[in-house]
This record gives structure tokens, C-alpha cells and sequence, in this order.
């Protein structure tokens, strides 16, 4: 999972306890990566990132897909678990 976000995004600050808890409850099978949108403005740009958050889910051999706005927890889950797992 990529995570498009900036430090004044209140939206982004929510999540970002349940992406830290999400990364520990499926340590190796997932990796969460964080995209500070001002700092890296080029790389928000060539993915399109229009609102914050955005969320990148990238299956290994599949079409990533993205998700926009603060999710909770449960989503996140049923995203990993059907996206990237393959469990449902």
C-alpha cells in the first residue's frame, strides 16, 4: 500500500494510526509505504494525486488500484485481505 499523504491533512493524520497497525498486524505479508505529497510534489503528480489521502493497493501481479479519502479500519482490511491477499 502506498500512502499519499501531507502533514497538514487532517484526514491523513487519522489514518495513519491504523496504517501503523495494520503494518504490524500483517508484518510480511504487506508493506505500507508513506508519499509525503509536498515534499516529493513530482512523484504526486505522476501517479495523479488530485486529494489527499490517496491510497495506492498494489497486488503483486495485478492492476494497482486507488482508493481516496480516510477509510476506516475495516475497509482497509477487507482491501488487503481481497486485494493483495487474494483471501476473499
Amino acid at each position: 500500500i502506498i500512502d499519499f499523504y501531507a502533514e497538514w491533512c487532517g484526514p491523513c493524520k487519522s489514518i495513519a494510526p491504523v496504517l501503523e497497525e495494520l503494518a504490524a498486524e500483517y508484518e510480511g505479508e504487506i508493506y505500507i509505504y508513506k508519499i509525503d505529497t509536498e515534499a516529493e510534489q513530482e512523484l504526486a503528480s505522476a501517479f495523479g494525486i488530485r486529494s489527499i489521502p490517496s491510497l495506492l493497493f498494489v497486488p503483486m501481479d495485478e492492476a494497482p488500484q486507488m482508493a481516496q479519502g480516510a477509510m476506516p479500519k475495516s475497509a482497509f482490511k477487507e482491501a488487503i485481505e481481497s486485494v493483495l491477499l487474494k483471501k476473499k
